[in-house]
Parts: C-alpha cells; structure tokens; sequence
C-alpha cells in the first residue's frame, strides 16, 4: 500500500490537483486491486464517508486516462481496476470463483509477444493482453461444479 505522501506525488506527477475523494480512490484501487466500481465505492467510504457513486466513477476514469490505474475487464466480467501499471502484465482468471491473480510476461520484454507474420505491415505493437482461464488453487481441489460460462472461444457461438 502506497501512503499518501507517494499518492500525492503520483496525482501530481500526471497533472491532477490532489483531492480526498482521488486519494480515497486511487489509495483504494492500491490496497485492494482488482476489485470492481461497488466494492472500489465501498472501500473508498471506508477513507472518506462522503464520496458519492459518480465521484468515484468520475475519479476511476480519470485516474485511467492519466495511466495511474489500469481498468481490465475480462470477458464476462465487469471492469476491474489495479494499480500495477506500465509493465505490460497479465492475468489469470479462476471460473470458478472469479479470483483475478497478476501474472509477469509470458516470455521476454513487454509487449510479450509478437504478432505472426500475418499481421498488418508496420503496425507497432505496445502492449498485449493475455488472460489465462481455468480454476485457482482453492477451486480446483474443491469437487467440480458445472460452469455456468462457457470457455471464451465459445463465447458469441451457437
């Protein structure tokens, strides 16, 4: 957890002017990451009573647009928010319960992996996203229970 002195200095470092309801929220999104707009509302009154739902969601956004936080969203989830950013990371989803783990890149520097040879001509990669799917430890010694998602290649198929 980053104290409020580092908090300050990131606000500022990317132009924006230090307020408590930025503070509660970007302190929130540190101390809990990738949780979810409710429980980022929740854990941001716990720092300050009065932050309203658009508040929150007004500071989320432009706290990613500035690149202090990171918003993912996989597939058949709501967006989630961390404060891990600029090292081109990825994540491992569990089916089963939803748990979100970071995870470093798959192979060497970011952006991680190269486009086939197929790709666009001159088209410079920055970033890649991979999310592995399958079940964390604590779900995967519990008995099965039938997903109620499908695995995301048959997402949107018949």
């Amino acid at each position: 957890m980053a104290d409020r002195a580092h908090l300050e200095r990131d606000l500022r470092a990317v132009g924006l002017r230090v307020t408590q309801p930025r503070l509660a929220v970007l302190a929130a999104v540190h101390t809990h990451p990738h949780l979810d707009t409710d429980a980022l509302i929740a854990a941001a009154r716990t720092r300050l009573d009065a932050v309203s739902h658009q508040a929150v969601y007004d500071v989320l956004r432009v706290l990613t647009d500035t690149g202090l936080v990171r918003r993912i969203q996989p597939q058949g989830s709501v967006a989630r928010y961390e404060a891990r950013v600029g090292d081109n990371h990825h994540h491992m989803v569990c089916r089963s319960c939803g748990a979100i783990s970071d995870v470093d890149c798959a192979t060497g520097a970011a952006p991680c992996l190269t486009p086939s040879g197929d790709a666009p001509p001159g088209f410079v990669v920055d970033e890649a996203e991979v999310i592995y799917w399958g079940r964390c430890s604590s779900c995967a010694t519990a008995p099965a229970v039938p997903s109620t998602t499908d695995r995301p290649a048959e997402r949107g198929t018949p």
